[in-house]
């Protein structure tokens, strides 16, 4: 029964998969601009509807699980501008990233919605139009890492308001734009422990066209930076701006943007090769002997080996020698107390074969194998019929 019970089930899913690849969505136009957040919200409640099993089936309850998978059309993977985040299949999935001007054009992303429940499929075509910005890119950008917040509430259009927000207060200007959002693990942080609502971290990179401000400069003076080595927070007078609702870690804290007021801020890269691009090695370049680092690497373990062998060698073998007078004693000793319990138990075994004493019967032979007599053990009269041999006693 368990056999055409599972192929009915897998021929069943196998169904509802190819009747869920016929379901499509229709196609949506999106725009990126280049040097700004792209965010596009999966929303659950529009695939939803789609699933032919959320209007016939009244079993199910009203929270339909469903994950999403995203990729561009024809390829396996997103692209490299471009990110995916789902915390739980019960929230919403988010495609979010920030493009270059080498990404300038347009792309097709397609997105497969599962519904968890009934293994059903819808499908959604996205175009995205990459944008060059009007504006031009933004000379000063300062990545800001806040602690606790995770990338998918930082996404939401609210909640970059409300930390743009803080950032103006500080930069004392308008006009700041949110270029990228990445989160913390994708960085090389540390997933967090599940205590006291920890949360992973989230970057936010603001950039504009106005100078940094004293503040944002105070942060990378040198004494800020002793502290930040000490693991100590440093001291900036613009800290409450972000206080208490975005915990910002200054000492993490990045700025990109030319020379200001003879203070040379570095300019950091993605650290990604570009298209086309390889590793040209120096020419010039001085020939090094490996020799000596051979002699310490091979030779030298080599040789304390050998010694080690040796001195074990000469201990095993040349340090035998014959027993000391102390040990003759000692031994001496030994060999008369063993003649010693040999000639006790022999004079003991004399004086027992001397005594007029009637053998056992466990010792009287019945039978002589050599001249075939037979021995009756109780010819006398005094033995006790209860010792009779068993043997004889059923004869």
């Amino acid at each position: 029964m368990a056999g055409p019970r599972l192929i009915g089930n897998c021929f069943l899913a196998g169904l509802l998969f190819s009747h869920g690849l016929a379901i499509t969505l229709p196609v949506l136009t999106l725009t990126a601009v280049v040097g700004e957040i792209f965010v596009h919200e999966l929303e659950q409640e529009g695939f939803k509807d789609a699933f032919p099993s959320t209007m016939d089936d009244k079993d199910l309850p009203p929270e339909v699980p469903i994950t999403f998978h995203a990729n561009l059309l024809h390829h396996p993977d997103l692209p490299r501008w471009l990110r995916y985040t789902q915390r739980t299949p019960y929230e919403m999935g988010y495609l979010y990233g920030s493009a270059t001007s080498d990404d300038v054009g347009v792309e097709i992303i397609e997105v497969m919605a599962y519904n968890r429940y009934t293994y059903e499929t819808v499908r959604q075509t996205m175009i995205i139009n990459i944008l060059s910005s009007p504006d031009g890119e933004m000379p000063y950008q300062a990545d800001f890492l806040v602690k606790n917040w995770d990338v998918e509430e930082m996404l939401p259009i609210d909640a970059q308001e409300l930390f743009q927000q803080a950032v103006d207060s500080m930069w004392e200007q308008e006009g700041l734009t949110v270029v990228n959002i990445t989160s913390a693990l994708d960085r090389g942080g540390r997933v967090p422990l599940p205590i006291e609502n920890r949360k992973e971290g989230v970057y936010i990179k603001v950039g504009s066209k106005d100078p940094f401000t004293e503040c944002l400069m105070e942060a990378k003076s040198p004494s800020n930076l002793v502290r930040c080595k000490l693991e100590q927070q440093p001291v900036i007078s613009c800290y409450d701006s972000f206080s208490p609702r975005f915990q910002v870690d200054w000492c993490n804290l990045t700025l990109t943007g030319p020379t200001t007021k003879n203070i040379t801020v570095p300019i950091y890269g993605d650290g990604i090769l570009e298209e086309g691009s390889e590793f040209n090695p120096p020419d010039n370049v001085s020939d090094r002997e490996f020799f000596s680092d051979f002699l310490l690497t091979f030779l030298l373990p080599f040789l304390l080996g050998l010694l080690l062998a040796l001195i074990l060698a000469y201990i095993m073998c040349c340090r035998r020698e014959g027993v000391d007078k102390r040990d003759m004693k000692t031994s001496d000793i030994q060999m008369v107390h063993h003649h010693t319990i040999h000639d006790n138990t022999e004079e003991l075994r004399q004086m027992a074969g001397s005594r007029d004493v009637p053998r056992p019967l466990s010792t009287l032979p019945m039978f002589n194998v050599r001249t075939g007599e037979r021995t009756n053990p109780m010819q006398s009269s005094r033995y006790d019929s209860a010792q009779v041999p068993l043997i004889l006693a059923q004869q």
